[in-house]
């Protein structure tokens, strides 16, 4: 007989499910996630390109990844979509079991990899409905004996995805000044930034000065305002149509900025 949990329950096996005119949000990604397009679609942006997700689409999100999306739920329908997060500390573990190593360092391109159709993952992903939809708790035995089954569907489906999933390295130290252009928008801790650079937070503040001659706070606010003051005046966008996917927390905070560096508020260019 299993024992019972005696630890919180892990929650790395997620349905999201609503209904509502659109959700927009941003996040960062720690991890790799398995995910299933059950209704609806979603758009995400990685700060240079937007992709599609539809109805029915599998990917594999990869780990350490910027992101914005935009959830839309179908015509008089709800917005479903299944994940599985695959952490760190699982893939290692199977890595060791198995003995599969990557062969190569995944650098750059989408946020994502579309896979390609296979009944393996609707069969896999269809097994785990019924835990949702009746509102079962999946325990943390299951759950994790469910993670194994996904990493063994994905290499069954894909070998090529080891290179992925068994990439344990950390992000390398790369060019601030083209990752900073490419990722200001994004409303996260500098602490994030600095990570996803590969320095420590003291030595991004001090790389950062060098390069751009001011703190990364200012820099990051002086950015982000100068997109806003173009996409307000040459692109016609209203205000609140763009402050969030600029990376401001809210409107009346974004509309002072905007005034003070400008001395007009942005209603009024």
């Amino acid at each position: 007989m299993l024992k019972q949990d005696k630890e919180p329950i892990l929650q790395q096996i997620k349905h999201s499910c609503y209904i509502t005119r659109n959700r927009e949000g941003e996040q960062f990604v720690p991890e790799h996630v398995f995910s299933y397009q059950i209704a609806g679609s979603i758009q995400i942006n990685d700060g240079i390109k937007t992709y599609h997700v539809n109805e029915g689409d599998f990917r594999l999100s990869k780990r350490n990844q910027l992101i914005k999306f935009i959830k839309s739920p179908p015509p008089n329908g709800e917005y479903r979509a299944l994940s599985i997060y695959l952490d760190q500390e699982t893939l290692r573990n199977f890595s060791m079991e198995y003995g599969l190593k990557s062969e190569r360092h995944d650098s750059g391109g989408a946020p994502f990899i579309a896979l390609k159709p296979n009944p393996l993952y609707k069969s896999f992903m269809d097994s785990l409905i019924p835990y949702q939809q009746s509102g079962l708790v999946i325990s943390n035995e299951l759950q994790r004996l469910k993670l194994r089954e996904a990493i063994l569907i994905l290499l069954q489906a894909n070998p090529g995805l080891k290179d992925v999933l068994f990439d344990f390295s950390e992000p390398g130290k790369i060019d601030l000044e083209s990752f900073m252009n490419k990722n200001y928008q994004f409303n996260v801790e500098l602490k994030r930034f600095a990570y996803l650079t590969g320095r420590s937070l003291a030595t991004f503040k001090r790389d950062f000065e060098k390069t751009f001659h001011t703190t990364p706070g200012r820099w990051l606010q002086q950015r982000r305002l100068k997109q806003a003051h173009y996409l307000i005046k040459q692109k016609k966008q209203a205000p609140s149509e763009i402050y969030l996917e600029l990376g401001f927390e809210d409107l009346s905070h974004f509309s002072f900025a905007f005034k003070k560096a400008f001395g007009v508020a942005p209603s009024k260019v």
